[in-house]
């Protein structure tokens, strides 16, 4: 079974639910003649029954096609406008958080919040990781250097360091900022926010030169992890812009470097849950339980961590019992497969924020215009959320072949007994996301 022929059945399922939500859509339920808990049990059964298929299939075909070939300064020429562009916009979010009104709709947090941390990821999710060319950190970095005539780099970056500055800001930013504080809504603190990570990326950068960003930039890091599941890419190969299409699960199937990426990786897949877990009733009674208890002033934050860590820990138990059947260490193995879990991260937050990120873009446009556009009156209730179904039961059916892919390149022999643990796994996540989509929004 393809996943181009599992799709339609899929969307026949999805057409027939009951309970649902829909983040920044107004309604928040409508009636069907299915229970939900048989969409559930189709799409683990779908991915349960894919994962077996590929796991029985020969084929490991991973190549990429060359579609355009361009001269090489027209890539040159782009990333200098992207770049020159991209610090241009930084540069107004932060005069525009100091003057302009004290308001959520505030460009500078519609800009940051919304179009930055989200818009990047849309691009990096189908076409590649863009940040390099649009980093103002880099900018101001390559500026520097010209000014020097030289590379700039007084130490070399500590290896034992690897990728935990941007695990860690990711943590901070995406997971407590974006989801447990008042920064999304408040300019001044986001200016205040920005400020003080371009001046630590700079700072770290003239001390540790290129490869301070391209390990503790939790943008770089990030987007390039996104950037795995694009099925375009464009890179410079022999002088010339060579764009290939691909699989999404090609790169997804490749290692990644450090036990730091898998951590990121795997708070990637639980931030994008949590952020939707908010929403639900069933966090907001958990969250007064904790406050009615006294001495947990931060219920949010301990829900956050605890769950974090319940991820982290189950991912590498999974982990365990792979290293187990295929001969192999614990760490090795999570190296390995970590980057399937990548599709299953990305189908979430597109399926949870595409609508909140074209409000917002329209929000923009009324800031600057005075008349916002209304981009999303035609979408219904069923809709939108048989959409969010399709993206995240897609998602996982891209993982699973992304995990087949990758132990079958890995681990030939033993590749098919390896697959039952993730696949439970991957059920798992399939069925806690359509959950969480299903319940309505608390207010």
């Amino acid at each position: 079974m393809s996943v181009a022929r599992t799709l339609p059945v899929l969307a026949a399922l999805a057409l027939f639910v009951v309970p649902a939500s829909a983040h920044e859509v107004t309604a928040t339920r409508f009636d069907a003649p299915l229970p939900l808990s048989l969409l559930y049990l189709g799409a683990a059964a779908t991915v349960a029954a894919t994962a077996l298929l590929l796991a029985r299939a020969n084929t490991t075909d991973t190549d990429e096609r060359t579609i355009i070939t361009l001269p090489a300064s027209v890539g040159a020429i782009g990333r200098r406008v992207l770049s020159l562009g991209f610090l241009a916009v930084f540069t107004a979010v932060l005069v525009v958080g100091v003057v302009g009104r004290t308001s959520p709709t505030n460009p500078a947090v519609v800009v940051f919040w919304v179009l930055w941390l989200k818009g990047v990821l849309v691009v990096a999710a189908l076409i590649g990781n863009p940040w390099r060319a649009l980093s103002p950190w880099r900018t101001v970095h390559r500026a520097l250097e010209s000014l020097e005539g030289e590379r700039i780099s007084g130490y070399a970056y500590p290896s034992w360091l690897a990728a935990w500055p941007a695990t860690i800001g990711f943590v901070v930013v995406a997971g407590v900022f974006e989801n447990l504080t008042v920064l999304p809504r408040s300019p001044e603190r986001t200016t205040v926010l920005l400020a003080a990570y371009a001046t630590a990326m700079i700072g770290g950068g003239v001390v540790f030169g290129r490869d301070w960003y391209r390990h503790a930039d939790l943008f770089e890091v990030f987007y390039d992890l996104v950037g795995r599941v694009a099925p375009l890419t464009a890179r410079v190969q022999d002088g010339r812009l060579v764009v290939t299409v691909r699989r999404p699960w090609t790169a997804c199937a490749r290692p990644v470097a450090s036990p730091a990426v898998v951590t990121l990786v795997v708070a990637s897949v639980y931030t994008v849950s949590f952020d939707g877990f908010t929403s639900t009733p069933e966090y907001q009674t958990l969250a007064l339980a904790l406050r009615d208890l006294g001495a947990i002033q931060t219920p949010g934050l301990l829900v956050y961590t605890l769950g974090l860590l319940a991820f982290i820990l189950v991912f590498a138990l999974t982990a365990s019992v792979v290293a187990r059947i295929v001969a192999d260490d614990a760490r090795t193995v999570a190296l390995v497969i970590a980057a399937s879990l990548l599709p299953i991260a990305v189908s979430y937050e597109l399926a949870h924020n595409a609508t909140h990120l074209v409000e917002n873009a329209a929000l923009l446009v009324g800031a600057l215009t005075g008349t916002p556009p209304v981009l999303l009156a035609w979408l219904s209730i069923p809709a939108y959320w048989t959409g969010q179904v399709l993206l995240v039961v897609a998602g996982h059916l891209v993982a699973v072949a992304a995990v087949h892919h990758a132990l079958t390149h890995t681990y030939p022999d033993r590749s098919l007994r390896a697959h039952a643990p993730l696949v439970a796994l991957m059920v798992a996540y399939t069925v806690l996301s359509l959950w969480i989509l299903s319940r309505p929004l608390a207010t």
